[in-house]
């Protein structure tokens, strides 16, 4: 099974690669990960420079709806080049990619496939400009904690929060739920009303969605695996921040949720 693997703002293929080296070692060889750097060049993320040298890039610098529709067209190009891909496996801004590139996918050109048959993403969400431009309604208080998220992931994973806390830095200020499966209410996740969504507001294929329970954007996280079937989706409380961790029991958990996502594709 091939996988297109999508990094975050500020950081490079190289740094994803070595970010998921813990689960990926526990894969077979019949797992491969094509790791793509963005098309931008960027300034680091907040803290990524203690730990990785440059380039850092990314798939959009603004959030601007024009923005993310241009990484579409680089992502569609991409595809078309290196493909086929059997899934992709993103982290923060990638998820962001591939996600807002779902929507719009089945908001447009709905009777279509998708060029991908799985998606795993970490550490992810969705533009909340993204969701408004495709027809979704965004209160005020989905904007609220949106921002507010934002600002305490700049902050907590800022090079004096490194220095000063380590991993202690990380709090998720929302008290988001660890069990995104069981205690969302729809109606509210995190101000969005999943019940009067319209009918092109879905991400059509299986997914994983990993995130950690004290990373700040763990709301969008879980706002994010609700636009997904849940007969097809699977979550996973990595118990972190806005990373992802080596730890023994976490790398073998994510592995296995690759080895189901390959399964839910029909590529095993």
């Amino acid at each position: 099974m091939r996988f297109l693997c999508l990094h975050g703002k500020g950081t490079s293929a190289a740094i994803f690669k070595s970010q998921s080296t813990a689960f990926r070692a526990r894969l077979s060889d019949d797992f491969t990960f094509d790791f793509v750097d963005g098309f931008l060049s960027s300034d680091p993320a907040p803290g990524i420079d203690l730990f990785y040298p440059p380039p850092y890039y990314s798939f959009w610098n603004d959030l601007a709806v024009e923005s993310v529709r241009k990484s579409h067209a680089w992502l569609r190009d991409l595809i078309a080049r290196d493909g086929p891909y059997d899934g992709v496996m993103c982290f923060s801004q990638g998820c962001s990619l591939i996600a807002s590139f779902c929507l719009y996918h089945q908001a447009e050109t709905p009777d279509e496939p998708l060029p991908f048959k799985v998606a795993i993403f970490i550490c992810g969400g969705v533009p909340m400009q993204v969701l408004e431009d495709v027809g979704i309604e965004v209160s005020q208080e989905a904007w609220e904690i949106n921002n507010k998220s934002a600002r305490a992931l700049a902050e907590q994973a800022s090079t004096d929060a490194i220095l000063k806390s380590g991993l202690d830095r990380w709090v998720n200020a929302e008290g988001a739920s660890s069990d995104g499966n069981g205690l969302l209410d729809p109606a509210n996740v995190f101000g969005l009303d999943f019940t009067t969504m319209p009918n092109h507001a879905q991400i059509k294929l299986p997914t994983v969605h990993i995130y950690g329970n004290k990373d700040p954007r763990c709301t969008a996280s879980l706002q994010l695996s609700q636009f997904s079937d849940p007969r097809y989706r699977k979550l996973y409380d990595h118990g972190g921040g806005h990373d992802v961790p080596r730890k023994t029991d976490v790398s073998e958990n994510i592995a296995q949720l690759v080895e189901w996502s390959a399964l839910a594709a029909g590529v095993r």
